[in-house]
């Protein structure tokens, strides 16, 4: 009998890490197939392009947080090689990324917690699909941000449905003395696909630099 493909109840329903952990350990081999492509999932290119549109030869390395199956990694690769550092809970999902050969260094880690990297030794975060339902909230900004350095550039996607209600908007007020002015990008997570409930997804590309 053949596994049921990830579905919209199945990445949008989340609740915890935890889920998030069991998820993934299932699908990492077929991620990329049955959920990426099957539903048309635009994030990762969208967060590349908003990147490359404001970044800087002073922006690296770059850490891409929830870097998963590698799907921004290797977007970004696709302007030139780049230093990327990809973090991600799930060491099954990061086995699929480590085999698309386009990061510098992976790490298994939860970034709800410390990261196990030094302070001001990244020169920019990016973030496709992470700061949503079940995965990961605004606290973890203080981690990024301790371990950032000063100038460094970020671009995040957030679930618009999250950005309120799970404190994205309260705590981007009370770092607003760390960071410079954010720019919000409203963009859609997928494009056109076979399940509507993909089509109502909304993100807000966050974009700015530490001070």
């Amino acid at each position: 009998m053949s596994k049921k493909k990830i579905g919209y109840d199945d990445a949008y329903s989340l609740k915890t890490p935890e889920d998030s952990i069991k998820l993934y350990k299932k699908w990492a081999q077929a991620y990329d197939k049955d959920f990426a492509l099957s539903s048309n999932y635009l994030s990762p290119a969208k967060i590349c392009s908003f990147f490359n549109k404001h970044a800087r030869n002073t922006d690296t390395p770059i850490l891409d947080v929830g870097a998963g199956t590698g799907l921004v990694g290797e977007c970004l690769n696709k302007t030139g090689n780049k230093k990327i550092i990809g973090i991600d809970i799930s060491p099954e999902m990061l086995e699929q990324a480590k085999l698309k050969g386009c990061y510098s260094s992976l790490v298994s880690a939860n970034v709800t917690k410390k990261i196990p990297l030094k302070n001001n030794s990244v020169g920019a975060v990016v973030s496709a699909g992470t700061f949503t339902h079940g995965h990961v909230g605004p606290d973890a900004f203080d981690e990024l941000l301790r371990i950032t350095k000063p100038g460094g550039l970020f671009v995040l996607s957030i679930n618009s449905k999250v950005f309120v209600k799970g404190g994205f908007q309260e705590k981007f007020s009370r770092i607003k003395n760390s960071i410079s002015v954010p720019i919000f990008n409203e963009f859609k997570a997928h494009g056109n696909n076979k399940d509507e409930n993909f089509s109502k997804i909304k993100i807000f590309a966050s974009i700015f630099r530490k001070k």
